[in-house]
């Protein structure tokens, strides 16, 4: 197979599966996870996992934000920062607050929005 198939090749897989790019990406993510002492792997899960269904609608966003936690994560095993001290007492609170960073395609942010407008429309209307 010349440059050329291989080329058409790969235009075709991504076309069908999504920049490859973007799949080597998440694996590294995920390798760097794995590197986490177990506690703060946990945690990083459970983050991740709580972040896949309000975070971002971009695949770009997405990963700028797993590599953002996972930065986070590594700095603050190197620091011994514990996951408590990462996280606070109010774990979800973290997660809406890091969230707050990535707006882009996120639908929860289109939804606060649209429900800030609309009760401000009904409220500009009934005063």
């Amino acid at each position: 197979m010349g440059n050329e198939g291989k080329s058409r090749y790969l235009h075709y897989l991504e076309v069908v599966t999504g920049p490859l790019e973007d799949k080597k990406r998440y694996r590294r993510y995920k390798a760097r996870v794995e590197e986490l002492p177990p506690d703060y792997r946990a945690a990083i899960k459970a983050l991740h996992r709580y972040l896949q269904y309000f975070g971002p609608g971009t695949a770009e966003s997405h990963l700028r934000m797993l590599d953002d936690l996972i930065d986070l994560f590594e700095q603050s095993v190197a620091s011994g920062t514990t996951v408590r001290e990462i996280v606070g007492d109010e774990p979800v609170e973290f997660a809406e607050e890091f969230l707050r960073s990535y707006p882009e395609g996120n639908w929860i942010s289109r939804e606060r929005t649209r429900l800030t407008e609309s009760i401000d429309r009904a409220v500009g209307g009934a005063g």
